[in-house]
């Protein structure tokens, strides 16, 4: 055991010398667990009693719903509070001296997500219609809210993105990775997505933070919109390929570059690899060893008679 406290001694002091240790007090950093659960009621208001183990009564769903959003509301004010001082912090090199001033920012913000709610929700609705229409193995809509990967991790990153175009640190990242060590889909929270997102089956799946995705653009397993390069110097660039409306990717495909833009209406075959722009229309495939790139003009030439 002598071992073991001089171990102890060697860590408390690499506290002191490279730090990564969370400081106590009311400034501290979000809790990862509050978020978490935070995840879980701002679910629940989405799609209420999905998640739960019972039924809702119609007649109690305003008063349920009330409580789930003053309880979310409180929680998300303490943890965003706490991101916000972190911020403050980074810039003032620890200098933080009015933390009355964080509460209000944090209680803001809160009050400007929850003004934005019925909106995600209206864009969540257009996503489950997505995945039940997209998917001829789907029976319900029901069935899509309760099982399928894909719609929980495009909630979350609906609800992560609001507070990562607000610049909130930490709490957007927490809540994207939550997500994606459950259903194996990694959506920067940066990303922006249009309407009617469908992710089919998902393991694997991976959307950069400046990836730009239009309106009904359907996703299989594997797919990676990356980027060319990982240099901390591009960081405040467009690194990550723009999706137009209308696009299928299949799974295995991997797109990377901030100016690859896949034109809309295009279909993009599975484990095809892409750093250059493809027209509108376009069709994208293996053919044994070589790489195909078929445009809408080129189509139509071929199935002229």
């Amino acid at each position: 055991m002598r071992r073991l406290a001089r171990n102890v001694e060697i860590l408390v002091e690499s506290y002191n010398t490279y730090g990564f240790v969370n400081p106590a007090g009311e400034a501290n950093l979000p809790s990862r667990k509050s978020v978490e659960a935070i995840l879980r009621e701002l679910g629940e208001l989405m799609f209420p009693g999905f998640g739960e183990m019972e039924e809702l009564d119609k007649s109690s769903l305003a008063l349920v719903a009330t409580e789930r959003a003053n309880r979310a509301a409180r929680n998300l004010v303490r943890e965003v509070e706490k991101s916000v001082a972190f911020a403050i912090r980074k810039d003032r090199n620890g200098d933080l001296k009015d933390w009355k001033g964080c509460h209000a920012a944090a209680s803001l913000l809160v009050d400007d997500f929850f003004d934005e709610l019925p909106a995600i929700r209206e864009l969540l609705r257009f996503d489950v219609e997505a995945a039940f229409n997209g998917d001829p193995a789907a029976k319900s809509t029901e069935e899509v809210i309760l099982s399928y990967p894909g719609l929980e991790a495009i909630m979350v990153h609906r609800l992560a993105h609001f507070f990562w175009a607000r610049e909130v640190p930490l709490i957007p990242r927490i809540m994207s990775e939550l997500v994606h060590s459950k259903t194996g889909i990694d959506i920067h929270p940066g990303a922006k997505i249009g309407e009617s997102f469908f992710i089919d089956h998902g393991t694997g799946v991976v959307i950069g933070e400046t990836c730009v995705i239009g309106n009904r653009v359907k996703l299989y397993q594997g797919v990676t919109l990356g980027a060319l390069s990982v240099r901390k110097e591009d960081v405040a660039k467009k690194r990550h390929p723009t999706i137009e409306d209308n696009v299928t990717i299949y799974s295995g495909a991997t797109i990377l570059g901030g100016d690859t833009v896949i034109g809309g209406d295009s279909i993009i075959g599975g484990n095809v690899w892409i750093t250059e722009s493809v027209p509108p229309g376009s069709r994208v495939y293996l053919h044994g060893r070589d790489q195909v790139v078929e445009d809408a003009q080129f189509a139509s030439r071929n199935s002229a008679p």
